[in-house]
């Protein structure tokens, strides 16, 4: 599929980032196109950097939080007619896949491509992305029923929302799986994104002090009884999700030719 490009539109979702929106610069670089959602007083600064027409420009301003940018996001491509969409964060340098073995980047438009027709090929997959290089799987092409995060394509016809101050991700899947539906987390592509925190803007503050603890109990309250705990990891608290994901067994079901 060499120089194929998306099907469904790209959205990012950047904050406080014109200047290093490390997304939309590799989407530049690869030709994808796509539309960055930014709120109203950034909007110039955004403008000055991708072009005005590239922007959406949110309704609000300094909503603390990824979760009203992801439904406006979500509402405006549902408005446009579109049976999916795809919701990137900003902080992604690019798409690395496998060639000979070895793994190496790829451009992101024909990668971005293959996911769709894989999800396309079945009727029931509410959600589906791009794992994370650092957990990338050269095992399998792709796994399903697991958590899918910070690069997904969303079938709009689903009415599930962005909910919460964190774990945006986290709870989006899960109620995907709840619902009966499954998600695709695809292994043969991989995300290099940045690392949490090391970065100024997007929800970098959220996670400052107690942030993350308190996040850590937002998911682990929303979702009692599915076995989600709070660990720490050097010092810094997380939630563990354990065995949440392998209780989730609902098989993909092939689209009738």
């Amino acid at each position: 599929m060499t120089g194929a490009l998306p099907r469904y539109p790209v959205y990012v979702l950047s904050k406080g980032r014109s200047d290093r929106c490390l997304t939309a610069r590799f989407l530049l670089r690869d030709g994808v196109p796509f539309i960055i959602a930014v709120e109203p007083h950034e909007a110039d600064l955004y403008a000055a950097e991708f072009g005005r027409e590239r922007l959406l420009i949110l309704p609000f301003r300094d909503a603390g939080t990824a979760t009203p940018a992801r439904n406006a996001v979500k509402e405006r491509s549902v408005a446009a007619g579109d049976a999916r969409h795809w919701q990137l964060d900003d902080n992604i340098r690019g798409i690395r896949g496998y060639v000979d073995g070895k793994r190496v980047r790829v451009r992101g438009g024909p990668a971005l491509r293959e996911v769709e027709e894989l999800v396309d090929g079945y009727e029931n997959v509410g959600i589906a992305g791009l794992q994370h290089t650092v957990f990338q799987d050269r095992s399998r092409p792709f796994l399903v029923n697991r958590q899918v995060y910070s690069c997904v394509l969303v079938d709009n016809r689903l009415p599930f929302r962005w909910r919460g101050v964190a774990h945006h991700d986290t709870d989006y899947s899960l109620q995907v799986l709840v619902a009966g539906h499954c998600t695709i987390l695809v292994c043969a592509f991989g995300i290099e994104k940045a690392q949490t925190m090391s970065m100024k803007g997007g929800m970098t503050d959220a996670y400052l002090g107690d942030g993350k603890l308190r996040k850590a109990h937002e998911i682990q309250r929303r979702w009692p009884g599915r076995g989600i705990k709070i660990v720490r990891r050097n010092g810094v608290p997380s939630a563990s999700m354990g065995r949440v994901w392998s209780k989730f067994t609902t098989p993909l079901r092939p689209r009738s030719p």
